[in-house]
């Protein structure tokens, strides 16, 4: 798989099939990256997520892209770092989630967030460690996806993301 980390808005990646949401329990609109999606997907999304809510914490749910480019949105539940019990158990859950069931609906490439950076208050460097090492670990068991972009607002998150990304690929090549 190949994990890129580029500073760039997770509703505009047209060449990528699904592109995931770091969603609320009631998969609402919302603000950060949740509120971002359904603007740009459109009122049909919201209302074809409502007898899917509420969401439970680390679950992932696939649904139509509506307006987007992509096809497919993954919406997924990290845990909010302060509130929930084991906040990052939750989000590695959230990251493998979303993962398989990309896999299960045959998609080839993704683009993901800083899932849980926002307002679920996780600190950047725990969040990009979790992810990388949930992307790294998954390789393997999802072999069929063949990107996996993560989407970034600013410099000083691609260079978190992208160290965490490089550190994982390094420990996995020292333990084969």
């Amino acid at each position: 798989m190949k994990i890129e980390v580029v500073i760039s808005n997770i509703v505009k990646q047209p060449d990528i099939e699904a592109i995931v949401n770091s969603a609320n329990a009631n998969l609402r609109m919302g603000s950060g990256v949740a509120g971002a999606i359904h603007t740009a997907a459109g009122p049909k999304l919201e209302e074809y997520c409502r007898p899917f809510a509420p969401l439970e914490l680390g679950a992932a749910l696939i649904t139509p892209g509506f307006q987007l480019p992509n096809r497919w949105i993954i919406h997924v539940r990290a845990a909010h770092y302060i509130n929930n019990t084991e906040p990052d158990r939750y989000l590695a859950f959230a990251i493998a989630s979303l993962l398989n069931t990309a896999r299960d609906n045959g998609i080839k490439s993704i683009a993901l967030p800083a899932i849980g950076t926002g307002v679920f208050k996780f600190p950047p460097i725990l969040a990009a460690r979790i992810t990388a090492k949930t992307l790294v670990q998954y390789e393997k068991l999802t072999p069929d996806i063949k990107v996996a972009r993560i989407c970034v607002t600013s410099e000083e998150l691609r260079e978190t993301y992208q160290s965490a990304v490089d550190h994982e690929r390094e420990s996995a090549v020292k333990f084969e």
